[in-house]
């Protein structure tokens, strides 16, 4: 009898930390803004986007209206371009420790390989026909690839050694797989932005789990993952900020700055386990900084271009900088206070 009272307490206790979280609406912001600097891209209204540094410093990063992907070196201010056949659409990019340029052919169903010392391309078609937009990608510590696939309500895994792709698809129907990031376990977490939940697959068993979150209408986008594994994400549809701990399966929140229009999408973390985020809702949109340690938004500032949409952002740890593409057809960098 008083295990069940102990846990009938315990549920109450919880459910008054989740109203407290979600409803007390108390927003603070205790630091001045950071420093921004932009640079125009060359090619006009290409989207540049999804930018990753490679091992000499150059911030890659795709063209996705304009079919190419190039490199800005931020020693010399110049740009380079390699083009791809028309209607790519290359979505997101991440790059290896040999410089090797691994890309998502969003609007032709493959995975591509860049070599930027030759130019030389290789494709890795998707093995599903009903599975044809690779979105984003994220290395697991061996330099797999693990990635989501929106439309093809999907999530994939491309081995680079000898060229296996292996899908899986999600259980929910609509679920949007969007962002992913992998823990220190090398379990993919994926946001499912057609609905209000969270996955993540087995990499051993490729078994997919599926967790839901408390409110309907939560529509996670984008998400970063802290020390000791804990998972954030940023709610586009009602402007929050989330914090799930795969442990305890306890999913929190709060509001953020902008409030329930702030639209917030790209994302980063860190080398001190802050979360920064971009607020889309607003012109110009707004990067915003939040400390967990603290529990506080530590600062908040404008996008000096206006940013338009911006859709992604990288965290370089060498440099302590957060590089982001926008759609005002910039490339941003970030310095990390």
């Amino acid at each position: 009898m008083l295990a069940v009272r102990d846990r009938i307490i315990f549920s109450c206790l919880r459910l008054l930390l989740l109203w407290l979280v979600v409803f007390a609406g108390v927003v603070t912001v205790q630091a001045e803004p950071v420093d921004i600097r932009e640079w125009l891209v060359p090619w006009e209204k290409t989207r540049p986007r999804d930018p990753y540094v490679d091992v000499a410093g150059r911030v890659w990063f795709c063209g996705q209206a304009g079919d190419y992907l190039a490199y800005f070196d931020p020693a010399t201010e110049e740009f380079r371009k390699y083009d791809l056949e028309e209607s790519t659409g290359p979505h997101n990019l991440v790059v290896d420790e040999d410089g090797i340029v691994w890309y998502a052919g969003n609007l032709q169903g493959y995975i591509g390989r860049l070599d930027p010392a030759t130019g030389e391309i290789r494709k890795f078609p998707l093995p599903d026909p009903d599975v044809k937009d690779p979105h984003t990608l994220a290395f697991d510590s061996k330099g797999d690839i693990w990635f989501t696939a929106q439309f093809g309500n999907a999530v994939g895994k491309l081995f680079v050694g000898t060229g296996e792709i292996r899908l899986v698809p999600l259980r929910t129907k609509g679920a949007r797989p969007y962002g992913i990031a992998v823990d220190s376990r090398d379990r993919p977490w994926i946001a499912l932005l057609g609905s209000n939940r969270l996955a993540t697959v087995n990499p051993a068993t490729f078994r997919l789990t599926e967790y839901v979150l408390f409110r309907t209408d939560s529509r996670p986008r984008r998400l970063a993952i802290t020390s000791r594994d804990k998972l954030w994400l940023v709610d586009y549809a009602t402007g929050r900020l989330g914090r799930f701990d795969p442990a305890t399966r306890i999913y929190t929140e709060r509001p953020v700055p902008g409030g329930e229009n702030a639209k917030p999408y790209a994302m980063a973390v860190d080398d001190r386990d802050r979360l920064w985020f971009v607020e889309t809702g607003s012109r110009p949109n707004s990067l915003v900084s939040y400390d967990p340690a603290t529990g506080a938004f530590s600062s908040i500032t404008e996008i000096p271009s206006g940013g338009g949409v911006v859709r992604h952002m990288y965290f370089h740890p060498a440099t302590r900088e957060i590089w982001f593409g926008t759609d005002t057809n910039f490339i941003g960098r970030v310095k990390v206070p």
